[in-house]
């Protein structure tokens, strides 16, 4: 098994950037289903090579081990002490618990998986294509450790691709962490369950029971090697899909096994799942601007069936080099401490444990980046959000010159190490034109231009106010910026090289490099940034901008070349709307009127100071309306603690330091020199 180091150092960086273009080629799974019974392939025999080391073990002998574990048994006990209640209940309760949750997987419902998985996916998209290397890797690295599956999660359509690859080539399928509302669906959540899933309430808080039976669950598959797990480290689907700070719960529970020597290794698989377009692209705009989530159920799933009238491209499954966590982990934690404690009792994770925990969980979701392919369509989408709203509904983009803009990304792009999903045998001026018309639920080209689509007024409605304009320009360019957002890892480091630059209004590296820091610390809740890696990522950001002949790099400055102009320029552009909606968070947080406040009223709150902005012409971006970008401010300002609970109760209540805060703005608009925020980026969990 291939084994990864990860250093980061602009060299390395380049090395595995360059490995992941040219690495290898990816298959088109859904070709030979088209061409072939699906029935044939959901029935023919499937015969996986399983981890050596696992017993054979029935799904009611997994729940066995659970419910008589000596940890639950420790647990159930230190539980009824607290409630006043018996040992007898506590574990009855348990017993419930694993069996809300507990998958129950079994082949014949994988084969309805893999028949179903086929008709619907040649509807839905033009090719499925796999890495088949990774695969291999895959197929080789399960028979040896523990696996742990770690996709991205960008849509619905996630869910059971995984499986269904695995099935297709003979590769014991996963048990997959879903939330619990899907168990709640009518037929579809047992077909799951039969799938493989298992269900986790959407907020434990702090139910001792369900973490002690839920962490059991998962430890004790790890700790058999009963099947490969596969979880989202980001927790959520992404809405706007770009990457999630992860939630590190799960990821201590497949770690803890090896941590206490249970285990001689657990291997993570990092996936990268790209679509060139997303099947719920509008809902995910309009749930941003405040539009309540659909609630998962069978009717609504019927009813979303028209997805399958429209084409959706094509979609990349790229499976990353297994990573050893023995490997990865050597010299970052001493396993020592869990020999003081015996194994089936709680242990409170270290604070290096904990360290130890977040550095993977970034390091896997930058792999997860890095593995993903960027399309035609999210480099022309960079481009088209930097010309002015009116432009982009009243006037038109000029073809030709999105097209020859486009080009030029292309090639910065491929100087910053990106792997593209640009066909090679199809004229460009094609491939852009198909990507446009694949997209044409936001944009329309006609005459030479190109328009972004807004929704269409309900007919005979009375005429819509200017909010309500705003609202249906926000919702078209909130689908926009979410395929930006696919390529953002790959030049938010440069971008803030850029702006650090612009906003420090010097050439000195030594002056440069702490706004950077800043940047990054402060935006560490919006982009992913691997923790304590500020200097390398600095370095590797100046690498690639030298790289493209943007600036020259000396011991004591950076200076910009002439040509390098119009790149740092595209590169602020493209960081200006996440700086401009932070500082309306900020200008909210300073009014009079607010002390104390709970996320549900700052949210409206924020969205109306916002449009009011907008309304007035001192706001140019409508992405300031998005409430995930607004919540990663106040995430942003809690880590630093200048957001502070007040009152816990159902809705918490915060109140802010507003001279605080104040400073940061001054600080991110260049009035006052960059100071260190609290603590380092990414340390806090």
């Amino acid at each position: 098994m291939t084994h990864t180091t990860h250093n980061f150092s602009p060299q390395y960086m380049e090395s595995v950037k360059g490995d992941l273009v040219n690495e290898e080629e990816f298959v088109d799974i859904l070709e030979e289903r088209r061409n072939s019974s699906d029935l044939g392939h959901a029935f023919r025999t499937f015969s996986p090579h399983p981890y050596k080391g696992a017993p054979s073990c029935s799904t009611a002998d997994l729940n066995k081990a659970v419910l008589e574990s000596q940890y639950l048994r420790y647990m159930a006990k230190e539980i009824a002490t607290e409630m006043g209640s018996s040992v007898e209940e506590v574990r009855e309760e348990a017993t419930g618990i694993l069996e809300e949750m507990s998958q129950n997987l079994q082949l014949g419902f994988i084969r309805l998986m893999g028949y179903t998985v086929s008709k619907m996916s040649k509807r839905l998209f033009s090719s499925i294509n796999v890495n088949m290397e990774g695969l291999n890797r895959l197929q080789q690295a399960i028979q040896e450790h523990p696996v742990i599956l770690m996709p991205n999660h960008r849509s619905y359509a996630d869910f059971l691709v995984i499986s269904y690859i695995l099935f297709t080539y003979d590769i014991p399928v996963p048990v997959i962490a879903a939330g619990s509302p899907l168990a709640g669906m009518k037929m579809v959540g047992e077909i799951l369950r039969r799938s493989g899933a298992f269900f986790i309430r959407r907020a434990i808080g702090s139910d001792k029971l369900y973490w002690a039976v839920l962490s059991e669950y998962v430890k004790t598959i790890v700790r058999t090697g009963f099947a490969p797990v596969e979880f989202y480290v980001e927790g959520l689907r992404s809405r706007t899909l770009k990457s999630l700070t992860p939630k590190l719960g799960m990821m201590h529970m497949v770690l803890e096994p090896y941590f206490k020597g249970e285990v001689f290794d657990v291997t993570l698989v990092p996936i990268s799942i790209s679509y060139d377009r997303v099947l719920e692209e509008s809902l995910l705009a309009h749930e941003l601007l405040g539009v309540p989530k659909p609630k998962e159920s069978t009717t609504g799933l019927l009813k979303a069936t028209k997805v399958l009238q429209e084409d959706y491209g094509s979609m990349h499954v790229n499976f990353g080099r297994p990573l050893s966590v023995r490997h990865l982990c050597q010299g970052k934690i001493n396993r020592c401490q869990y020999n003081l404690i015996p194994r089936d009792l709680p242990q409170k994770p270290t604070a290096e444990a904990q360290a130890c925990v977040s550095w993977l969980a970034h390091l896997v979701v930058r792999i997860q980046e890095e593995g993903s392919l960027i399309s035609p369509w999210s480099l022309m989408a960079c481009l088209f959000l930097q010309a002015p709203t009116t432009v982009l509904t009243e006037e038109g983009l000029l073809w030709q010159q999105l097209t020859e803009k486009t080009l030029w990304l292309r090639k910065l792009a491929l100087d910053f190490g990106a792997r593209l999903n640009w066909p090679e045998k199809i004229p460009d001026l094609d491939v852009m034109a198909s990507s446009v018309a694949l997209h044409r639920s936001i944009v329309q080209r006609k005459a030479g231009r190109v328009y972004l689509v807004r929704e269409e007024e309900p007919a005979g409605k009375r005429p819509i106010s200017a909010e309500e304009g705003a609202f249906r320009t926000a919702a078209a360019v909130l689908m926009m910026a979410s395929y930006r957002n696919q390529c953002l890892h790959l030049f938010v480091r440069p971008a803030m090289v850029a702006t650090a630059i612009h906003i420090a209004k010097t050439t000195q590296r030594d002056k440069i490099f702490p706004f950077f820091f800043f940047l990054q610390d402060l935006f560490a809740n919006e982009f992913i940034f691997i923790p304590g890696k500020s200097s390398q990522d600095f370095e590797e950001a100046c690498f690639f901008l030298k790289k493209c002949a943007a600036i020259d790099v000396s011991q004591q400055e950076v200076t910009v070349s002439d040509a390098g102009q119009e790149v740092l320029s595209f590169l602020r552009a493209l960081l200006k709307p996440f700086i401009d909606t932070y500082q309306v968070v900020f200008r909210y947080l300073c009014e009079d009127g607010v002390h104390s406040f709970s996320e549900k009223q700052s949210l409206p709150a924020v969205r109306n100071l916002a449009t009011k902005l907008i309304l007035s012409g001192e706001l140019y971006t409508y992405e300031a309306l998005s409430s995930d970008t607004q919540k990663n401010v106040l995430s942003a300002l809690r880590r630093l603690e200048i957001v502070t609970k007040s009152r816990v109760s159902e809705q918490n209540e915060f109140r802010v330091n507003k001279d605080a805060v104040r400073r940061i703005g001054d600080m991110l608009s260049g009035k006052i020199p960059p100071q260190p925020l609290h603590g380092p980026p990414g340390t806090r969990l």
